[in-house]
């Protein structure tokens, strides 16, 4: 047991920053993408949002799944739709001001 805490504490010291911010108390808001395929869109929204991945958590939602029937009958002509921590977004293309403002928010809630 003694030599094992030793071991581990190295281990924890030096882990990755992706292990260490998942090991964080830090709750990264989550960003809903309701999608499906294909989606040109989406794919060119996924891009962009590439640069902000560390400052959410991307839950994709596939609109055409049976189970997902209600998000089909409101965005089935509107996809990509984006909500931020279960709140609507945006929709059609990111917005990288309404984005940054968001998500800026969201960061000053949880401190």
């Amino acid at each position: 047991m003694l030599v094992i805490l030793p071991r581990l504490l190295h281990h924890i010291k030096n882990a990755s920053p992706l292990m260490r911010r998942a090991c964080s108390h830090r709750h990264l808001p989550v960003l809903t993408l309701f999608t499906k395929h294909p989606c040109p869109l989406c794919d060119e929204a996924k891009e962009i949002l590439e640069a902000y991945k560390d400052r959410f958590v991307l839950q994709e939602v596939d609109i055409t799944l049976p189970e997902n029937s209600v998000w089909h009958d409101r965005y089935k002509h509107d996809i990509p739709v984006f909500h931020l921590n279960g709140q609507f977004l945006m929709m059609h293309r990111v917005n990288t001001i309404i984005l940054e403002k968001r998500l800026a928010k969201a960061e000053r809630e949880i401190i």
